[in-house]
């Protein structure tokens, strides 16, 4: 992989990853079509560290408020009972437990479905479906949804409910954060309170999962079909700092208009990637 489909890849992945449209499913595509195959889960993985360092750095200070009030709460300085424990006095303090409990699904199955992530989800025909299928469920979910919930209404069960729509990103073309604001909008969450959960919901997430495949894969760089050390590290950098710029935007346009021009692209995009694939331009399977 060159310097410069390094560069776009991360363009690609800056680009994408806070949208409702999968940059997972994007970066399948794009990588194929420059002519360097599928960039790999591994790649994408990575490259999520520096989307998701963006994250860190917009919503540095609710993580700062999130973390100091759940330690406070854990340490018993609000009282030393079970709720108090779980944040029963701070709203901040709870956050910080949801956080972590719906994490936990794209955990458990994203390590139990690990080799079949890398392989047979990457198929485009899959992503292909997955794409047009969730417009869909997107479109119909912004249309009915109440948007009368904020974060402050969150719950464990809700938390979990979030935890599980995240996990659907591990199959490409579903969109991490097009799962999780779906799954806000069916509970009648605003679309800032649903995107913004989304946010913060993927930092322990895609972080961890970004620096477990970066410690698996610093031996495998640079091998035969796979993207080089370098390479990776330039498409991390430019993913950073395009994707902190797509935070500003995205959190404007959701408070301000519905998720339509969203629906609209991943079911054109679904079509597009058919009649590539019809026209032998793009392989269905991953290819190096």
């Amino acid at each position: 992989m060159s310097a410069w489909v390094a560069i776009v890849l991360g363009l690609v992945q800056g680009l994408t990853e806070f949208l409702p449209v999968s940059s997972s499913a994007h970066l399948r595509i794009v990588g194929e079509l420059l002519g360097v195959g599928d960039p790999g889960a591994a790649f994408t993985a990575i490259t999520q560290i520096g989307t998701e360092s963006a994250v860190v750095l917009y919503f540095r200070r609710d993580i700062a408020r999130i973390c100091v009030a759940w330690w406070q709460a854990v340490s018993g300085a609000h009282g030393t009972d079970r709720a108090s424990r779980l944040g029963a006095h701070d709203q901040n303090a709870r956050m910080g437990w949801y956080i972590g409990l719906g994490s936990l699904p794209i955990v458990v199955l994203g390590l139990a479905f690990q080799d079949t992530i890398e392989s047979s989800f990457r198929n485009l025909y899959l992503i292909a479906f997955t794409l047009a299928a969730f417009a869909l469920v997107l479109g119909w979910a912004d249309r009915r949804a109440s948007l009368t919930r904020t974060l402050d209404e969150l719950s464990p069960r809700h938390a979990v409910y979030f935890g599980f729509a995240q996990a659907l990103a591990l199959i490409p073309g579903v969109s991490r954060s097009g799962g999780t604001i779906t799954a806000g909008l069916l509970m009648g969450y605003t679309r800032e309170a649903a995107a913004r959960y989304s946010f913060l919901l993927a930092i322990p997430a895609v972080l961890g999962s970004g620096l477990f495949q970066l410690a698996k894969s610093l031996d495998e760089f640079g091998t035969p079909g796979t993207p080089s050390l370098g390479a990776t590290l330039i498409a991390t950098l430019v993913a950073f700092v395009v994707g902190y710029v797509v935070i500003i935007a995205f959190l404007k346009i959701v408070s301000t208009y519905s998720y339509r021009p969203f629906v609209i692209y991943r079911l054109v995009l679904a079509a597009l990637v058919l009649l590539l694939l019809a026209t032998g331009a793009l392989d269905a399977l991953p290819t190096t």
